[in-house]
């Protein structure tokens, strides 16, 4: 089987300059699995890696979506394997890299066949959360699918509304659609993380990263997104790390003080996240260094 490499780790472990220095090294084509970094317009806070790194490294699957369109792990998939095709057709190694652990999920254990987002439905429910609010929407879904309720958190707006969705467009719950056998892929997936061997290490270095990209214009970022009319606050986009946090700052429910210490706060419960995915990935290769990555592939 073709060999497709994998790049994981928590945010802020350099993966990006590990990609680009693979790109130099390898035959290798970078493909972005970054939830955040498909939004045009969104690239401070994403740290999106700018034209001179994209003119050296070009990443796949990067401002392929407006911020107001919605992005599903099935649309993923079907990106990615378009993207890993035209790489191995031209005898080149497909480069996986990023933080978005449920992509990766996704592409190497398959997902249901799951109905694509109904504008209609979705607007509905939209309307429906603002009157009565997510906890009756949970409570909602709870009669419908008590096991998908039972693993969405009360507070998950865009899983209950995705499920209440799936529900109103085809009458089976989403539980039922996730008992569907997945599809694999005739690829060999060679999983690495880079992991820091300092979890301090980590949180200093999100906290200065936030720091920097918020003196480097974050606020303004939000600011133009928030001046958009197709724009709100409970949009997948919006609700990214950093945005969020700035949103409601801009929204006056916080002072400057408060968003910077709530954003590097949500970073680190982002990495924290991350960390879980990959403690349960299974032959996963972790490295705490960039030199002995590179010797594992290498030999």
């Amino acid at each position: 089987m073709s060999k497709v490499l994998c790049l994981m780790g928590p945010t802020a472990a350099g993966k990006t300059d590990i990609a680009v220095e693979f790109s130099q090294r390898y035959p290798c084509d970078i493909i972005s699995v970054d939830s955040a970094m498909i939004y045009r317009g969104m690239n401070i806070g994403t740290a999106k890696p700018d034209l001179e790194i994209q003119t050296l490294a070009p990443h796949r699957l990067i401002d392929i979506r407006d911020p107001s369109e919605p992005y599903s792990a099935a649309e993923f998939c079907t990106d990615a394997i378009r993207e890993i095709e035209l790489s191995l057709s031209k005898g080149r190694i497909p480069l996986l890299v990023g933080g978005t652990m449920l992509y990766f999920r996704a592409l190497q254990e398959g997902l249901s066949t799951l109905p694509s987002s109904d504008p209609v439905v979705r607007a509905q429910l939209e309307a429906e959360l603002q009157q009565e609010g997510v906890q009756a929407l949970h409570a909602r879904l709870a009669l419908i699918d008590p096991s998908a309720a039972q693993k969405i958190k009360s507070t998950d707006t865009q899983r209950i509304q995705r499920a209440l969705e799936v529900y109103a467009m085809t009458g089976i719950p989403l539980s039922i659609w996730h008992q569907e056998v997945p599809k694999k892929l005739p690829y060999n997936f060679v999983n690495m993380a880079v992991i820091p061997a300092d979890r301090a290490i980590l949180h200093s270095v999100i906290a200065e990263r936030f720091k920097k990209m918020v003196n480097s214009g974050l606020i303004e970022e939000v600011e133009a997104l928030r001046a958009r009319e197709d724009l709100n606050a409970s949009l997948p986009s919006m609700r990214a790390v950093g945005y969020r946090q700035i949103w409601e700052y801009l929204e006056g429910y916080s002072t400057n003080d408060e968003m910077i210490e709530k954003g590097i706060s949500a970073t680190r419960q982002l990495a924290k996240r991350q960390m879980t995915w990959l403690r349960a990935w299974k032959n996963l290769h972790n490295y705490t260094t960039i030199d002995n990555l590179f010797w594992t592939f290498k030999n």
